[in-house]
């Protein structure tokens, strides 16, 4: 199975702790209008475009400009942020 179908074929395991939501939404300036930032992670994470490897114990989902980090075994979003333009 490659990566990317056994992080998708698990994506209702993924979650994240208190400080882990925090971080997202100040990384990615999210703001108050998306209400669960778990599940608009994993929305963005299944999206088909979605760019899915891993590399060690994490995951790294590229998409629309944002990188999300989630953990192999834990299934845990560490955290997410805007990928750096190329200088």
């Amino acid at each position: 199975m490659t990566d990317c179908k056994e992080l998708l074929l698990n994506i209702e395991k993924i979650h994240t702790t208190e400080m882990g939501e925090d971080r997202i939404r100040r990384n990615l300036s999210l703001g108050e209008e998306i209400v669960d930032t778990v599940d608009w992670c994993k929305e963005q994470i299944g999206l088909p475009e979605a760019r899915i490897v891993r590399r060690g114990k994490n995951w790294y989902a590229t998409i629309g400009g944002n990188i999300f980090t989630v953990n192999a075994y834990s299934y845990t979003i560490i955290t997410a942020h805007r990928e750096r333009a190329n200088t």
